[in-house]
């Protein structure tokens, strides 16, 4: 899927599968290719990747037809443009709780290379562009997506306002930190939490925008969100699977060979990506 199939899909509400990705090795673009995979996700928050690993990352999955959705590590314009010039067809930017850093977000991502002072004007005043400027920005632009992270109980609270700023693309929920916020830890089934997450999906595909909710735990989670309204399916992580795959198969062995099975297998996988 190249990024304009990527966003014709996003714009049009399609479902989109994609997985997050913390090994950079060229290996990973062909294998998760194959895996049936729309678009890939980067973490830079969680993650320490120098920005020349970064740009090879985007590049080769790029090549592979896999989009790399980028999250910066805070709400930063200037990181976003930086991660853009190396190769990222999307930002994600977390924690987002007022409509301003959207605003300014949309800025460094849908009008650069436009900056400083003339940027703070066309932000505030959407006519202030010419003609030609302005088709100038949307084509240098064309590729790029924003996505936002909405994980806390002000981003909620202000979310109408926030999905009121044009020039965004999606919202991706972060349910470790929005659990957090929300004073239940990861008690994704707790009536609450699912009645937050059930209006949050809702407001979102109101407007028209993508969203979707980032686990590590069962498959069913993404289906019951996916029944519910949200069309990007954003699941697990390489190293997720790669650690829930090998502690089933050690467990099957060693059962199969009558050997006692430690109490460390046993436990939940988690991720706070």
């Amino acid at each position: 899927m190249d990024i304009k199939e990527f966003l014709d899909y996003l714009k049009k509400g399609k479902r989109l599968y994609g997985t997050a990705v913390l090994s950079p090795s060229p290996l990973w673009p062909k294998a998760i290719k194959r895996a049936g995979a729309d678009f890939v996700f980067i973490d830079t928050e969680h993650t320490p990747f120098d920005r020349t690993i970064l740009a090879q990352m985007c590049l080769s999955y790029k090549g592979y037809g896999l989009p790399p959705l980028v999250r910066i590590s805070s709400a930063d314009p200037h990181e976003a443009r930086r991660v853009l010039d190396g190769g990222a067809s999307g930002i994600l930017v977390p924690y987002i709780e007022s409509p301003e850093q959207v605003r300014d977000l949309v800025g460094a991502t849908k009008l650069r290379p436009l900056k400083g002072e003339r940027l703070r004007e066309a932000l505030q005043k959407k006519d202030s562009l010419t003609p030609e400027l302005k088709d100038y920005l949307k084509e240098w632009n064309k590729e790029n997506f924003l996505m936002i992270n909405i994980e806390s109980v002000p981003a909620i609270e202000r979310l109408d306002q926030i999905l009121a700023e044009p020039g965004l693309d999606g919202i991706i929920i972060g349910p470790h930190d929005l659990s957090i916020s929300l004073g239940l830890p990861e008690q994704y089934h707790n009536s609450r939490f699912e009645d937050v997450v059930g209006g949050i999906i809702s407001k979102v595909r109101e407007k028209g925008l993508g969203v979707g909710i980032h686990f590590s735990q069962e498959p069913e989670l993404q289906i019951k969100w996916a029944k519910a309204g949200a069309n990007i399916i954003m699941h697990s992580s390489d190293l997720a699977l790669f650690q829930q795959r090998l502690k089933d198969d050690f467990t099957a062995i060693r059962r199969a060979l009558t050997e006692q099975v430690s109490a460390t297998s046993e436990q939940d996988d988690r991720s706070v990506l």
